[in-house]
Order: C-alpha cells, then structure tokens, then sequence
C-alpha cells in the first residue's frame, strides 16, 4: 500500500512537472518570436539576441530542471544556476525589450529555489534592469521610457506579491510533506506498540490460564503423590482413593491442556452447568458447595471467572491452610449478579502483607475484565474467605 502511495505521489509529481516544462517552452517559443519579429532594431542586433536566448534552454533542461524538482533545492547552486540564466536574459533584454518577456518563466524559478531575500533580489534585478540598459543603450523618449519603467515596477510588485504567495504555499507544503512524515512514523509507533501490547496481554492471558489449570492440577498431583506415599504402609484403601484422584486430576489436566491450545471453554465447563462443574471440584478438594437463588445459563465470561476463582481458592486453602482445615462454596444466583464465596477454616493470613505469587492478582485481573469485584478476607489464625462479585444479565420473563 505505502509502495503503491509513493509510486502514485512519484507520478502526480511528474506529470505536474511536465506541465511546468510545457509553461518554460511556450514562454521562451514565444519570447524568441517576439524578438525575431519585432520592428527595431535592425536585424542583425535582433539576431544577435535571439541567439543569446538560445542557451537558456539546455541551461534550463541540464541545470534547473533538476534544482527545480529538488526538496528543497540547494541554494548555492540555484543561486548559481539563476546568475547564468540572468546573464544570458540581460544583454538580450537590454538589446530587445521584447526579451523581456521571458520574465514570466524566470522570476517563478527564483521563487521556487530561493529563500524570500535572494529570490527578491533577483526578481528586481529581472524587472529593473533590462529597462534601466535599455534606456541607456537606445535613448528612447521620454514617454517610452516612464511607461516601459512604469511597467517594469507594477511586473516587480506583482510578482514579488505572487511570489511570496508561492513561497508560503511550498513552505506549507514542506511543513505537511513533514507532518505527514512524522504522521507515518507515529502510526508505525502505534502499531508497533499495539502488536507489543497484544503479545503482552496475550502471554498475561496465557500465564493466568496456565497457572489456573496446569500448574494448580500439578500441585494438586504433588499433594496426592504426598498423601499416597504416607497411606501406603498402612491404608491401602486410602491410596487407592488418592491413586483414583490423582488419575481423574490428570485426566482432567490433559483435558484443559487440550482447551487450552484449542482456545475452548474449560474442562470442567464443557457441556456442563456452573453449579455441576463447581460440585466436582468440591468433591476433588473435599469440601461442600451450597448454591442459593435460581440456576440458570449464564455468559462464557462470569462462569469461567467464577470457576477458576473456585479453583485458586481451593488451592490456596489446600497449600496453605493446613492439613485439618476444611472449605464450603458458596454460589449465589441474583437478578443481576452471580456471588462465589470460598471460605476456609485454616491457618489464614494478613491480606495487607506482600505475598509473593500470582493467584490473586491474575484472579482480582479476571474480575476486572468482566465488571467484577474480588474482597479477600482473613486474618493469621482466623481463616479465610474468597468473595467475588460478578455483574450478569437478569433472567429472562416468561
């Protein structure tokens, strides 16, 4: 798209340069017919000015072309250019006031490759002189010398009036050709730093979703490879029911590996209500769920939020509140909200201490995401609970 801009700039920017060279060859055509027809002076003096305006061309082509189309020109050079083409102008100017005519395609190209100074500076001499010789060479009346004086100051204040126009117009457009640039490399910026932001959300995303599946159905695989090794001398019934968990633990991790590549909904939610998803997980984590209000469908976003609350806070409560400690979840269908309470009877802890980890902070990040709230309660020796408050659409009438 940019190549194809640049390329449909590049042409515009020729063919508009192409009219420019059209406007040079009618003025000089047109000034060397003046002068070859004109009534005086002799013809030998006529040709003698026509032949001085003949270098102007391959001048014009070789040298100025190219100043003309640079952005912006180099001065010294153009200014360079600009005395050449004067002093080819003058003596014919001076010779045949009908040269003057080639005024109009000069005093434009000291516009559009001077700066204000120097370009009015040649614009006056282009005007002024070629009268002020003429008048000296030729004598002529009074009369023909006020009107051709006259003339050549109104064709100095006009074009210093459009000329400063023109000046204004390429310094506008070089300051948008620079905003326009800068617009382009801000743009670049922005879409560099969005793709960055993706990537970061993303891999925020992944790791709340890794940390809420694999790594708590690897910890909780620990603690029952734990609980195996010390009932195996002396409960062969107990490990058995903790070599069933652990099967069922690891069966339920691949599966939520599976959701996870596959960008599905949870293991636990596939094709099953919020309240049987969080009955299991209570049986897995032996702790009771009591749900209150009317079931029902709710959006992907809440459950999801409201499971993998449960299962953070069951992790928490089984690596942290002890052995003895038991849990109860609580699950609260409102009109226009869902409540998940997860509450243990542990060790507890001091919530305004820093606690390494990331359960709660990718938990408080889920909530946020879907309108909801998370208040963690506790307190060293006094247990603790999990509250979160999820905003979901009321139930439909009828």
């Amino acid at each position: 798209m940019t190549a194809v801009a640049e390329a449909s700039g590049a042409y515009s920017w020729e063919r508009s340069f192409r009219l420019w060279d059209t406007y040079f060859a009618l003025i000089w055509l047109a000034t060397l017919a003046f002068v070859l027809g004109a009534d005086q002076p002799g013809r030998p003096v006529r040709l003698a000015a026509a032949a001085l305006l003949v270098p102007l061309v391959p001048l014009f082509a070789w040298t100025g072309r190219p100043l003309l189309r640079g952005d912006p020109p180099p001065e010294r050079r153009a200014l360079g250019y600009l005395v050449a083409m004067i002093a080819l102008f003058l003596p014919s100017a001076i010779l045949v006031g009908e040269t003057r005519l080639m005024t109009f395609a000069l005093v434009p190209q000291c516009f559009m490759t001077l700066r204000m100074r120097w370009a009015i500076t040649m614009v006056a001499v282009i005007n002024l002189a070629p009268v002020a010789g003429w008048a000296l060479l030729w004598w002529p009346s009074e009369r023909a010398v006020f009107f051709n004086g006259l003339f050549a100051v109104v064709t100095l204040v006009f074009s210093v009036a459009v000329g400063s126009w023109v000046i204004r117009i390429i310094e506008q457009s070089q300051e948008r050709a620079a905003l326009i640039a800068e617009l382009a490399t801000s743009r670049h910026e922005v879409s560099r730093l969005s793709a960055a932001h993706g990537a970061l959300a993303e891999r925020e995303r992944m790791a709340r979703e890794i940390h809420d599946t694999l790594a708590q159905g690897f910890t909780s695989l620990l603690m029952l490879v734990q609980a195996v090794e010390a009932e195996l001398d002396h409960d062969l019934a107990g490990a058995r029911r903790h070599l069933a968990l652990m099967d069922e633990t690891a069966r339920l991790n691949l599966a939520e590996a599976r959701a996870l590549v596959a960008g599905g909904a949870p293991a636990d939610l596939d094709g099953a209500s919020l309240p049987d998803a969080l009955g299991r997980l209570a049986a897995r984590h032996a702790a009771t769920l009591e749900v209150t209000g009317p079931a029902r469908p709710l959006p992907a976003g809440p459950e999801v939020v409201a499971l993998r609350a449960c299962q953070e806070a069951l992790t928490n409560c089984r690596r942290h509140a002890g052995s003895s400690a038991s849990a109860s979840i609580g699950l609260d269908y409102a009109d226009d909200r869902l409540t998940l309470s997860v509450r243990d009877d542990g060790h507890g802890f001091d919530p305004g201490a820093a606690h390494d980890g990331y359960g709660l902070a990718g938990l408080r990040a889920r909530a946020t995401e879907v309108g909801g709230t998370v208040r963690v309660h506790s307190a060293p020796g006094g247990g603790t609970t999990v509250t979160v408050r999820l905003p979901v659409p009321p139930p439909r009438s009828g």
